[in-house]
């Protein structure tokens, strides 16, 4: 009760500190929680449009595919297979199988990677593969392509057109297969669009005259569950006893993971600027209420408190600060981000990709959590000097001060 009744005494200058707090955690929550929207986003586009949550493939497949691209392959039908299908967590698994070739129409000829999909389960996969133009692939009509924007552009068709392609077989012949394109995607890297195209598997294997698949795509029902599904994966098949590697998608976003690293940086550096607001702006409030009250705290002494107390006090005063600084500016904080995250932020296309998007901020009870200890911790740190100074003041030299 008095440590609260000495915060209003001076009601001008615990305002300003309160004030300072106040945007110090709204600041946070709105920085924090954008940057955090950011990874949320470039993780689920990076899953659901070409990684799924875990890939399955024979062990050296991602160092040495290239150039051995068929001595990787995953039989079309198998045990573990479908023991997958079956696991908890596990809502699709759906097999892929690469391959290169030359794609022509008309005059133009072009070099491309292609995939071979199961149309049905990888619809489920590849959720934010954007079609732009015309339909996605069917089970129903195998004769079908679907091509990246950027090669379709390139090769200057739509659908409706016929392509032809032409690709190397297991043998080392040459066969091609003409087809209709059945429509045109877009996904968030655009390098991926310019090359990239898709058939149905089955059309994949009679072009390139292969059984089987390079990878088996498994997603789960929540992203956050990877880590458990990838152990319980590797206990259940050992690598050297069912030839398979189970690969995370995080170890295959390296954009995502760079991403990642320079903005935790950058919001370090902004935490670090935001707690030396904080601890200036309350160190100084701390100070002047230390002088002022210095008389009054040679009384207390006088009287028989100990210094620890006196000490006690002015640290409570901080803690009382920081607690209510933090709760304000959590309140405020929320309700703006939500208010932002309505009406979006507009974003330019960042690097490698080829359309912008509207940005929001999500804030979380970690994060929360996080800047509310942070306004606590700042405003007692703040508050140490100011309070040993006041601990530590002689009886008779306060008693005297401004006499």
């Amino acid at each position: 009760m008095i440590v609260a009744r000495n915060l209003f005494r001076h009601r001008g200058r615990t305002l300003s500190a309160l004030t300072a707090i106040v945007f110090g955690v709204i600041a946070l929550l709105i920085a924090s929680g954008f940057i955090d929207w950011i990874y949320w986003a470039m993780r689920e586009s990076a899953i659901e449009s070409r990684l799924g949550h875990i890939q399955v493939m024979r062990p050296g497949y991602l160092e040495r595919g290239s150039a051995d691209p068929f001595g990787y392959l995953l039989p079309e039908r198998s045990t573990v297979l479908q023991e997958l299908e079956t696991m908890p967590g596990i809502q699709v698994v759906t097999p892929r199988l690469s391959f290169t070739g030359l794609i022509s129409h008309g005059e133009a000829t072009m070099s491309f990677l292609g995939e071979g999909v199961q149309p049905d389960t990888e619809a489920r996969v590849s959720r934010q593969l954007e079609i732009i133009s015309g339909d996605g692939l069917s089970p129903k009509d195998e004769e079908t392509v679907l091509l990246g924007e950027g090669l379709a552009g390139a090769l200057g068709v739509a659908p409706g057109d016929t392509v032809v392609l032409l690709a190397t077989t297991a043998s080392g012949g040459i066969n091609a297969v003409e087809m209709r394109v059945r429509g045109i995607f877009r996904t968030t890297t655009k390098a991926y669009d310019d090359v990239a195209l898709r058939v149905p598997i089955r059309a994949a294997r009679e072009l390139i005259r292969a059984a089987g698949s390079h990878v088996w795509v498994v997603l789960l029902d929540k992203t956050e569950r990877t880590s458990a599904v990838l152990n319980t994966l590797k206990a259940r098949f050992p690598g050297a006893r069912s030839g398979l590697q189970f690969v995370p998608w995080y170890d295959q976003a390296d954009f995502y993971n760079k991403t990642v690293r320079l903005f935790s940086r950058q919001v370090r550096v902004v935490w670090i600027l935001i707690a030396v607001v904080i601890v200036l702006s309350i160190s100084n409030t701390m100070i002047m209420s230390v002088m002022e009250r210095t008389r009054e705290i040679g009384t207390l002494m006088a009287l028989g408190f100990r210094r620890a107390r006196i000490l006690r006090q002015f640290l409570a005063e901080g803690l009382i600060l920081g607690a209510s600084g933090g709760l304000v500016g959590l309140a405020a904080g929320t309700a703006l981000a939500r208010a932002i995250s309505a009406i979006g932020i507009p974003m330019p296309p960042p690097p490698g990709m080829a359309t912008g998007f509207l940005g929001q901020v999500t804030v979380t009870w970690p994060l929360a959590v996080e800047a509310f200890v942070f306004a606590l911790l700042t405003s007692v740190a703040a508050s140490v000097y100011p309070a040993w100074k006041a601990s530590r003041l002689e009886i008779v030299d306060a008693l005297r001060h401004n006499r």
